[in-house]
């Protein structure tokens, strides 16, 4: 089987996913924009064929590719890069070259927050409020159905980018005055904690994994401050948070993908649904699912991607969290202590791309522990 990898090397972490697809008999052909011998050894290993492009935006470049790819391996059986970011390229190209999965077709549903509020409703499921705006008065209507502030945002937006809190009738207009040459969405906001329901399903659509994930400050928060921020894994789910997500993996026909729901747990306890990602979640929560419990993630991927029987046997031994750092905030204690402090509780540090930085942090700790005091402990230590 022939399989075209967008972009193997970024991610930092994505490498994996080509390295399991070779493991697994798959022919394992890659663009991208460095030079082959820029890539790590263990990538360039993993790949059959590599083609450079000048420009991965280009999409005429791309369907050159994946045309002498066709010529020289056959047809080409899947294509993916797994991020959010050329979710719609790969839909074009899908579409254009007879590959299994999103199509041109279907894609505005996963990236499109105005489409996901419908399927929310025909769902049953609880959501934000929200409306697409083109005018001060659209936010001001919605402000005086919701109240103020109110979040507006790229309707195909990725993470935070370009999203702003607004919190009267003059922001809105300033927020006019310069809003850039999208189409943006206004929601109201809603006071809570965000939860995660995450996992990947096999060729039928049945959850072979999932976790949940609870974040102390929303990347948008963080994006907004320029402040640092921590996530960590549930060892258990909450069923009403287990119901919800099974039925949007169900509503959203999601197949052999990762997903990754986010919602809002609001103050009463209640859920709310904010926004469906088809794709997995970012930075290395990829990593801390492998952690929390002792499993090959990237290897489950590859094995559904076979279409042979994807089972997946685990327990979530460990909270396992993603704790950011700044390097413009002044921390108390040095990286050394951490690793002192912290010792075996600490599997995995990295310091991340700029791309990434403003959201996740200049560098980030992964630790893991069963209990979730031990865990708390651990972020107070290193982010004070």
């Amino acid at each position: 089987m022939n399989f075209v990898f967008l972009s193997p090397h970024f991610p930092p972490n994505y490498h994996l996913f080509c390295q399991r697809l070779k493991a697994e008999g798959f022919t394992v052909l890659a663009i991208g924009e460095p030079e082959f011998g820029e890539l790590r050894p263990e990538l360039r290993e993993a790949l059959a064929w590599y083609h450079k492009v000048d420009n991965l935006h280009n999409y005429e470049e791309l369907a050159a590719a994946c045309h002498f790819f066709t010529g020289r391996f056959g047809p080409i059986d899947r294509l993916d890069s797994l991020n959010e970011y050329w979710l719609e390229t790969e839909a074009k190209l899908r579409t254009e070259f007879g590959v299994k999965g999103i199509q041109t077709d279907t894609i505005a549903d996963i990236r499109r927050k105005s489409r996901m509020k419908k399927i929310f409703s025909t769902a049953g499921i609880a959501h934000a409020r929200g409306r697409m705006v083109h005018t001060p008065a659209d936010i001001l209507a919605l402000a005086s159905e919701t109240g103020w502030p109110v979040i507006v945002k790229p309707d195909d937006g990725m993470g935070a980018a370009f999203t702003y809190k607004l919190e009267n009738a003059a922001q809105a207009d300033e927020f006019f005055a310069r809003k850039p040459d999208r189409e943006f969405i206004a929601e109201e906001f809603i006071d809570g904690d965000i939860v995660t329901f995450d996992g990947l399903a096999d060729t039928e659509g049945k959850i072979i994994f999932y976790t949940s994930h609870i974040y102390g400050e929303g990347v948008m928060e963080s994006v907004l401050a320029d402040s640092h921020i921590y996530y960590y894994s549930a060892r258990e789910i909450p069923a009403d948070l287990e119901k919800a997500g099974r039925r949007l993996v169900d509503k959203f026909r999601v197949r052999e993908r990762f997903f990754h729901f986010e919602f809002f747990r609001r103050r009463n306890g209640a859920l709310c649904a904010l926004e469906v990602n088809i794709r997995p979640p970012g930075g290395f929560t990829l990593d801390m699912f492998n952690y929390s419990c002792d499993i090959d993630v990237y290897a489950a991927w590859a094995r559904v991607m076979t279409g042979k029987p994807a089972a997946l046997a685990y327990k979530r031994n460990y909270h396992c969290c993603y704790i950011g750092r700044k390097y413009r905030l002044a921390y108390r204690h040095t990286h050394q202590e951490i690793i002192n402090r912290l010792g075996p509780m600490l599997v995995q540090y990295q310091e991340l791309p700029p791309v990434l930085a403003r959201a996740m942090g200049d560098c980030g700790y992964i630790v893991r522990a069963q209990n979730q005091d031990a865990i708390m402990t651990a972020i107070k230590f290193i982010q004070q």
